[in-house]
């Protein structure tokens, strides 16, 4: 075979290149499939604050308990993206959701947390934050330590958690 008839023959060439471009638009197509079925977004970060339970007081009258926690410092708290629990040896006060609008829990601001049988709620500054729950239970004065949680509820992070002694 002469040199200028190898370059006449080129009937091999352009299925090869058929192919190969088919192979690497195919694995392109894939990546940027997999990149959106396993997402490629950032994961959903929870604030950071350093909470503290002050006190619980006792109101023996109606059998309330007003459970005192102060923001010392850090991220501010989204209370209708927060999940305030209340736990007492088996006993356990779920408040979810503690506000339908943002209403932010910040660095030297006071959040009180009522927890009796009847209507326990939550109180941030001195407002009403949180529908009346029925709690089902009570703090007991002569009882277990109270432990008390703050998780922010689109992550599932656990923002902080106090135990206080009865």
């Amino acid at each position: 075979m002469q040199i200028p008839e190898m370059f006449k023959r080129d009937d091999a060439v352009s299925p090869v290149i058929g192919v190969i471009l088919m192979v690497a638009i195919t694995v392109i197509l894939a990546a940027v499939i997999a990149a959106f079925v396993f997402g490629m977004g950032s994961p959903e970060v929870s604030p950071q604050a350093s909470l503290m339970t002050d006190d619980i007081k006792f109101d023996n009258s109606n059998d309330n308990a007003s459970i005192y926690i102060d923001h010392q410092g850090g991220d501010k708290i989204d209370l209708s993206e927060a999940t305030l629990t209340v736990t007492q040896g088996d006993e356990i006060a779920k408040f979810s959701k503690m506000n339908d609008s943002e209403v932010f829990f910040e660095a030297g601001d006071l959040l009180i947390v009522n927890v009796n049988t009847t209507n326990s709620g939550i109180i941030l500054n001195g407002d009403d934050q949180s529908p009346v729950v029925d709690t089902q239970f009570e703090i007991d004065s002569e009882g277990d330590d109270v432990k008390v949680s703050v998780s922010h509820t689109p992550s599932g992070q656990l923002i902080a958690d106090m135990n206080y002694d009865v």
